[in-house]
């Protein structure tokens, strides 16, 4: 992708803002046409306080930009979102392919209106057969692919990954742990006694033999199973003949775990060796993207996502933004089916093609056993949409409920609910999480480390001021206008009127007067079916609900979800610490030498008490380091 301090010339502009009629905005375009050549490249339409209105990309500017002058022909979402344009920005790119991945970019970035969003984009766990070791680790991978070996991916799902681990360990007995317990075993774990594993860190099998059993692992990864069974039937029948009866039923039960593994699969297409099956079903204004992993002639799992769809846009729009986010962060595969075309379809091919280095074939299967793979996707992707909308619906029907127990001023969309978590003091964090009409919104989830240096241990209140205060300054700081959604329509906070009252002093000083909060704390003897609920208004007036009330549920079903996010944030905070070395803050030293100061001095410990020549002494450790150890632990005393 080209950027603007790259070689490509990029010309950006704006026209001052004004105008809110569609007859203004239309003139407001129509003025840029005299500044426009035939480049290709990406626009911007801003509304009149600046906020990006929408994001896209054109193969030349002045063609594209004059389809919006026109007074006519445009759908109602294209007629608004003209309307709505006061001002307009440019970029020129050397190609559209470019032009097309700068536009997706920005879509991300900007999260414009009127422009199609996915809103769930995380990574996908992968299998990795590491090969830095003579007895090679199976394991499941996410992020970069750092580490040497092979990989196997993607799978949908993190669970996906769990069951093909599980049932591959049932056929190929490879390790799961990791290097550092492989060294210090002295006898078999329980995998081995269950017949998962083959126990390689006490000599139970060969390194040669173990070498097999890695390479067989992958050449089912990879699809080869045919030739995996022959050779396990053909090795069993000659243990049968051999009378060696005991091996000949292990092979057999390897045989089985093989078969099973294989037919827990589902779908396994014989004519697709490695495709991504993407389908969109849209309904009531909402969408949803099915994707199936095929890989190595089998199916690796599938996920639904539900994009924004930009205020109405239509399936091949959709569809196409789909394609250009997915794959913008992930290589994609060498074909992909799709259930729906897409306007531009040479050039996406071209631009998955140079990201992957290699052809990618993008086809609308009408026959045959591709065509019944996107039916299987649409199918899905029309019943996944039909379980969210009867979701939201029910969900629309809670929040009116919040709205009239509380006499807020309309229906919350947007509700972020706090909580924080320690043990006296210490490892203390804050926790935010956030609900919608479609349910909780696992993306917005932040978590906050509390720093207040001045905070007494186990002080609540202050925790919760922190929290509150770096989380509006951020907002106000951001989103003045309030354009983004990320503004709350409610704040739920788990405590009574203490942190009430801390949470109406800070919305106080920062001038914030019109998002309404509420604490939620448990009744009378800590019952939690008795919640009291706390105003700013009147702190020593609580009010509750009748325990029967679906409102009442409903909240405690997002201060448990808070909780739970809370001391799931403390407890990884907390291990990281129990397991933090003070030579890791030491300038200068790294793995190797602060394994050689351990093996020499036993523990961090005594390498913090050792005296300036003892640390000399150490091999590999300079005089000057030696020093600056010294100085290191010496200062901290």
């Amino acid at each position: 992708m080209t950027r603007p301090d790259q070689d490509t010339q990029f010309d950006e502009e704006a026209a001052p803002p004004g105008g809110g009629t569609q007859a203004r905005g239309y003139r407001r375009i129509r003025a840029y046409l005299k500044t426009l050549d035939n480049s290709p490249g990406v626009y911007r339409m801003l509304d009149e306080k600046g906020a990006v209105l929408y994001v896209g990309k054109a193969r030349n500017l002045k063609k594209r930009v004059s389809s919006y002058a026109r007074a006519s022909g445009h759908t109602a979402r294209i007629g608004r979102m003209v309307a709505s344009t006061a001002a307009m920005m440019f970029l020129t790119t050397k190609t559209e392919t470019e032009a097309l991945l700068l536009e997706q970019n920005l879509i991300k970035q900007l999260k414009p209106r009127y422009n199609v969003l996915l809103r769930d984009d995380k990574s996908f766990p992968n299998i990795l057969v590491s090969r830095a070791h003579p007895f090679p680790q199976i394991k499941k991978h996410r992020g970069k692919r750092s580490e040497e070996g092979d990989y196997f991916g993607p799978f949908a799902s993190a669970g996906a990954v769990n069951r093909t681990l599980n049932q591959l360990q049932r056929v190929f007995l490879l390790r799961n742990c990791t290097d550092a317990v492989f060294s210090t075993r002295t006898r078999p774990c329980l995998l081995h006694q269950i017949a998962r594993c083959s126990a390689p860190c006490v000599g139970k099998i060969s390194e040669a033999e173990y070498g097999r059993l890695v390479d067989e692992a992958s050449a089912f990864l990879s699809g080869r199973t045919t030739r995996i069974q022959a050779d396990l039937a053909a090795e069993m029948a000659r243990a049968s003949a051999a009378l060696e009866f005991e091996r000949a039923a292990a092979l057999r039960d390897r045989i089985r775990a093989l078969t099973q593994v294989q037919s827990a699969q589902g779908i396994n297409p014989a004519g697709v060796a490695e495709a991504d099956v993407i389908a969109l079903y849209q309904e009531g204004g909402q969408a949803c993207v099915q994707v199936f992993f095929i890989r190595a002639h089998q199916n690796w799992g599938n996920r639904a996502y539900y994009p924004r769809t930009g205020s109405g846009a239509e399936a091949p729009e959709v569809m196409e933004a789909f394609l250009g986010q997915f794959y913008a962060r992930r290589p994609p595969p060498r074909m992909i089916l799709l259930s729906t075309p897409i306007e531009h379809m040479d050039l996406m091919r071209d631009a998955l093609s140079g990201k992957l280095g290699r052809k990618v074939t993008l086809l609308l299967p009408q026959r045959g056993e591709k065509a019944e793979l996107v039916e299987n996707a649409l199918r899905n992707a029309r019943e996944s949409l039909g379980r969210r909308l009867a979701e939201t619906i029910a969900q629309g029907r809670l929040l009116d409920g919040l709205a009239a127990a509380f006499d807020l001023p309309k229906r919350p969309e947007r509700i972020e609910v706090y909580d924080n978590s320690h043990i006296q003091g210490a490892h203390a964090v804050g926790a935010m999480i956030v609900a919608s009409p479609e349910g909780f919104v696992k993306s917005a989830y932040r978590k906050f480390n509390i720093k207040g240096d001045d905070l007494t241990p186990g002080d609540d209140f202050g925790m919760m001021k922190e929290v509150l205060t770096r989380r509006f300054k951020r907002l106000l700081k951001e989103d003045p206008q309030r354009q983004s959604g990320a503004w709350p329509d409610l704040l739920l906070i788990d405590g009574g009127a203490g942190q009430v009252s801390a949470v109406a002093e800070i919305m106080a000083a920062l001038g914030i007067s019109d998002v309404p909060f509420i604490g939620v704390a448990k009744g009378e003897d800590r019952d939690a079916g008795k919640e009291e609920f706390y105003f700013p208004d009147r702190p020593n007036r609580p009010r509750a609900l009748a325990r029967t009330d679906p409102v009442l549920y409903f909240i405690q079903r997002l201060r448990d979800e808070a909780h739970r996010f809370a001391i799931g944030t403390h407890r990884k905070k907390r291990a990281r610490a129990m397991g933090a070395n003070p030579l890791d803050e030491v300038p200068g030293v790294g793995p190797g030498r602060k394994r050689a100061l351990l093996a020499h001095f036993g523990s961090a410990k005594a390498v913090a008490r050792a005296a300036l020549a003892d640390l000399k002494s150490v091999e590999g450790i300079s005089d000057t380091l030696a020093e600056t150890i010294h100085d290191f632990f010496h200062e901290r005393g």
